[in-house]
């Protein structure tokens, strides 16, 4: 239970782009302490942003929703990708893999061992050399830790010479190439205790002070081996939303992160940048009937109305997403169909148009009928009637939960109660009541964990439903055993619809997905934030990966 909540709290902190998480550990002693009136100068207050030799500006100041509590890759830091530390493999600003320390790689034929060629020109911010002995003991140590970056699958890592490194795979895994992507190298002679708070990497930036809670500075890392940054300083203000805000009107930060609600809020000089996502909001549906079975921990397992299928697709039918979009978030935002829309393995059939039409009938020939006249729905002795939780004190999720139970109610004749709930007791409700939740990444693996039947019911928030398909787990296993990604696509896809079933919304609807979240930003004109990738969830880290290719271009 414990390591379950450990996991909720964390993906409170990712989803939350709103508030952000700052952790309240000890594990961030500032690299160089500061008073409280040099912080505030280098917070922007008297920040001096021009190159005076060039008359180019060359720093940023960004508004940021929180700092980490390690800044060690082995402990879970940047799996969405960060400018301090190099990967294997990256994903770039058009969605698309290529190499950063990897000069080139191969799996064998049976999937077992994947195979990495590295570079020989690449050096640690301390001045080491970076070699495959660093790559293995990252991988290692990170298998050990257990950490948000998933490592099951690989049973060890060894550097057959200072450039070649391999993996030793337990099972084929398809999307292990996301995995290596997500896992940024440390040097093994200098990790220590102290590597969460005094990190070592070999991106383009470096960490050179951290004023935990407040701010932190990234600074360019001269050992670089790329192409030098433009930008040679990036200072980061930990702040909260209606403080962004403020820093942005006074002319305090560059860029702040912001929310739907206040995006429509102008500034003079600045613009708003908004980033597609697949940080998608929808509702679980228990896909199960209440027999009185309960989880290994306890916890009550189905529900008598969202286990009929006909309710499940009528929420997805029945509900214009559009209407949320404009109701609850200001029109920023784009409508959901899966957890994976415009990625490569996304299968466009999963698009249906609202039809209150439809879902009504969907709902009548399943013998949801409203007999007694009161507005809401019959079946025999069940009313259309639930639950729908979202984690308390997320404003954006209640305002998207509110929408759909409004238009539930006045479409379908389903009733929904709206509920704040605290983190620990979702998972103890979320198996027999729909929740609202977000997904989102750049890796299939995210659609293997929603709905392949081995996850179902585990405390990890990706299978709450108990959605289990013999079907969607052949095509799964199809797509994790294919040879390349480019092969295992047909697949996923197939998995999602494949004409008569899958896990879509024209399927089994296990859930209904409503928006994908616009990422956005307060900008000043002028700042050019190079070509961002699609953003998994929270909007804070996925905007500076490509930190290095930002510029001021006047």
């Amino acid at each position: 239970m414990k390591k379950a909540l450990a996991v909720i709290l964390s993906l409170i902190c990712i989803i939350s782009t709103v508030t952000g998480c700052s952790g309240s550990g000890d594990s961030g002693t500032a690299l160089s302490a500061t008073n409280e009136t040099e912080t505030q100068a280098a917070a922007g207050t008297e920040k001096q942003q021009e190159d005076t030799k060039d008359n180019v500006k060359t720093e940023v100041t960004i508004g940021f929703s929180g700092d980490p509590d390690t800044w060690d890759p082995c402990a879970g830091f940047g799996y969405t990708g960060s400018p301090l530390f190099s990967t294997l493999v990256k994903v770039n600003g058009d969605n698309e893999l290529e190499n950063d320390l990897a000069t080139e790689y191969s799996m064998s034929e049976d999937g077992l061992t994947w195979t990495f060629k590295l570079r020989n020109d690449v050096i640690f911010s301390n001045g080491e050399e970076l070699k495959a002995d660093d790559v293995a003991f990252t991988f290692n140590q990170t298998k050990v830790s257990a950490a948000y970056v998933d490592l099951t699958m690989m049973d060890d890592c060894i550097a057959v010479d200072d450039t070649t490194v391999e993996f030793k795979l337990n099972k084929p895994c398809v999307t292990f190439i996301y995995t290596i992507a997500g896992a940024g190298i440390v040097p093994k002679n200098s990790y220590s205790d102290n590597f969460g708070t005094e990190p070592i990497g070999s991106g383009p930036y470096k960490l050179t002070q951290w004023d935990k809670g407040q701010q932190f500075i990234f600074e360019v890392n001269e050992n670089y081996y790329g192409e030098e940054p433009t930008i040679k300083k990036a200072i980061f203000l930990v702040q909260e939303e209606d403080a962004r805000l403020v820093a942005a009107k006074a002319g305090e930060v560059d860029i702040a992160l912001t929310s739907a609600t206040l995006a429509k809020t102008e500034i003079e000089g600045m613009k708003v940048i908004s980033v597609q996502s697949v940080d998608n909001r929808g509702i679980t549906f228990p896909t199960v009937p209440d027999e009185g079975k309960v989880t290994e921990d306890g916890y009550k397992i189905g529900n008598n109305i969202t286990c009929d299928i006909a309710i499940r697709k009528a929420m997805c039918y029945g509900i214009d997403r559009q209407q949320i979009i404009d109701e609850a978030l200001n029109g920023f935002a784009n409508p959901a169909y899966s957890e994976c829309d415009g990625l490569p393995w996304w299968n466009e059939e999963d698009v249906i148009e609202t039809d209150v039409d439809y879902a009504v009938k969907m709902l009548e020939d399943a013998g949801w009928k409203d007999i007694d006249g009161d507005g809401i729905r019959e079946k025999g002795d069940l009313k259309a009637e639930f639950n729908v939780m979202y984690f308390a004190g997320d404003s954006m999720r209640q305002a998207v939960a509110m929408s759909v139970a409004n238009q539930a109610k006045e479409n379908l004749g389903i009733s929904i109660t709206v509920e704040g709930v605290n983190a620990g007791d979702t998972v103890k409700r979320m198996f027999s009541e729909p929740m609202i939740m977000g997904w989102g990444s750049s890796s299939p693996m995210t659609s293997y964990m929603l709905y392949h039947s081995s996850n179902a019911g585990k405390t990890d928030f990706y299978n709450p439903e108990f959605f289990t398909s013999d079907v969607v787990d052949e095509y799964m296993d199809k797509a994790m055993t294919s040879k390349t990604l480019e092969d295992s696509i047909e697949w996923w896809k197939k998995a999602q619809w494949d004409g008569t079933t899958g896990t879509s919304m024209r399927g089994e609807a296990p859930w209904a997905f409503y928006i994908n979240m616009s990422h956005l930003y307060y900008a000043k004109e002028g700042l050019d934030i190079g070509k961002q990738r699609i953003h998994a969830h929270g909007a804070a880290w996925p905007l500076v990966v490509n930190l290095a290719e930002w510029k001021w271009t006047e």
